[in-house]
């Protein structure tokens, strides 16, 4: 594993895959600040490399992929402080959400308060049998704030609702009911389910999906028809590189 910086370990297979690997975080992966900015700035500097097909984040114990902001800093912040160290953890999520290619979550035991609002920045979730979730800021006197908001378009008003207000964690299948998560691994199957979702994404065009993603990320700011119509000039950009011509002909000659 090479390390980007001190919180960053990054592993690159032939097929173009990194993994990213929180690292030096304790067993929980906990985000205090430190972590939060070297893990941005990872991220940051990756998202320039255009060989990147897939990216998975993971945490570097099998207890958690990440198990929540730092309280003990959080406990010293005054408003002026929390405002900055929020907008911190804004601003690494916002780099986990814009990355260009598509970005899994390996989520083995727990993923918590901020932990899971990074979940929630990536394409994919994908979950250990028994992984288990929660939002637990209110129960320490903050709500959830920042890329929570991802959750009722994932899972609902009614569950994001209970998530955030009860604090309550939930199991993976419960999870997986909801559509936090999208698949659930059988007991020591993380890594098969993750991979059998990196050699389904190695099978597409990995400009098109660059830019089914960037279309995604129009389409949950933009109304309907600015939404359809933006798509226009995005599947002809399509054309302006190989993959259309190299990819049907491929489909054709398969079906002759």
């Amino acid at each position: 594993m090479h390390m980007l910086n001190h919180h960053c370990g990054v592993d690159r297979d032939g097929r173009g895959v990194v993994t990213l690997t929180i690292s030096n975080a304790g067993s929980l992966n906990i985000l205090s600040s430190p972590v939060i900015r070297a893990l941005r700035e990872g991220l940051e500097q990756l998202a320039g490399d255009r060989d990147i097909r897939a990216l998975v984040l993971k945490g570097g114990s099998e207890k958690s992929l990440i198990g929540g902001a730092d309280i003990k800093e959080m406990a010293g912040l005054d408003q002026p402080s929390a405002e900055a160290f929020i907008t911190r953890l804004r601003d690494l999520c916002e780099a986990v959400r814009a990355f260009p290619a598509p970005v899994i979550a390996r989520m083995p035991g727990w993923c918590l308060g901020g932990g899971l609002e990074v979940a929630a920045a990536c394409d994919f979730r994908i979950a250990a049998h028994d992984a288990r979730f929660g939002m637990p800021e209110v129960r320490v006197g903050i709500p959830s704030v920042i890329h929570a908001a991802l959750l009722p378009r994932l899972i609902g008003w009614g569950r994001a609702r209970w998530l955030v207000m009860t604090a309550e964690n939930i199991d993976a299948p419960t999870a997986l009911a909801w559509g936090l998560v999208d698949k659930v691994a059988p007991e020591g199957g993380l890594d098969e389910a993750v991979e059998h979702t990196l050699s389904a994404l190695l099978e597409c065009g990995a400009e098109a999906l660059r830019a089914q993603k960037a279309l995604l990320r129009a389409w949950e700011e933009l109304p309907l028809k600015q939404s359809v119509d933006l798509s226009i000039g995005v599947f002809g950009q399509s054309f302006l590189t190989d993959e259309p011509k190299r990819l049907m002909q491929a489909f054709i000659d398969r079906k002759r």
